[in-house]
């Protein structure tokens, strides 16, 4: 029982340290340039992390529904976000031309492994992640309409 005990709380404890913290992981943009993901919050800068797909569409409405204030948004809080396309092999051939049609000014990152979606505990999206110092200070997951202001609300208590 204690042996089953220790076990228990070795796997929760690293589920925790997953889902805490940014994991060290490097994904490729939309060009082929390799981000180390741990790189995108360093010295107090604020990123927002999506996590989406082609095929989702509350992830989509999600991301449309923040393009739509994203400048704005910017002009007030020095932050990025990072689109981070979980689509596979299947369907990574769609995630340029939605983001060309959409217009979306973030940074595309592309996890056809789900590596990154695995190490994060993510097993739905959307999942929207703030993180500050690689730190993962909120996390959200699901879309309903006006969830971005509450985003944005966030990201402000932050600066």
């Amino acid at each position: 029982m204690k042996k089953l005990f220790i076990l228990i709380t070795f796997i929760f404890s690293l589920s925790i340290n997953s889902q805490s913290v940014l994991p060290d992981i490097s994904l490729n943009t939309l060009n082929g340039e390799e981000i180390n993901i741990q790189s995108i919050s360093s010295n107090d800068k604020i990123a927002v992390v999506s996590l989406w797909a082609t095929w989702c569409v509350p992830c989509i409405k999600e991301l449309d529904a923040i393009s739509e204030y994203y400048e704005e948004w910017k002009d007030e809080v020095d932050f990025e976000l990072y689109a981070v396309s979980t689509d596979d092999s299947r369907t990574i051939k769609r995630v340029n031309a939605m983001v060309n049609g959409k217009g979306w000014e973030y940074t595309v990152l592309l996890d056809s492994n789900n590596e990154l979606q695995r190490a994060l505990g993510a097993s739905t999206i959307p999942l929207t992640l703030i993180v500050k110092n690689n730190k993962i200070v909120y996390r959200h997951s699901g879309y309903s309409a006006g969830v971005e202001f509450e985003l944005f609300d966030k990201i402000k208590e932050l600066k």
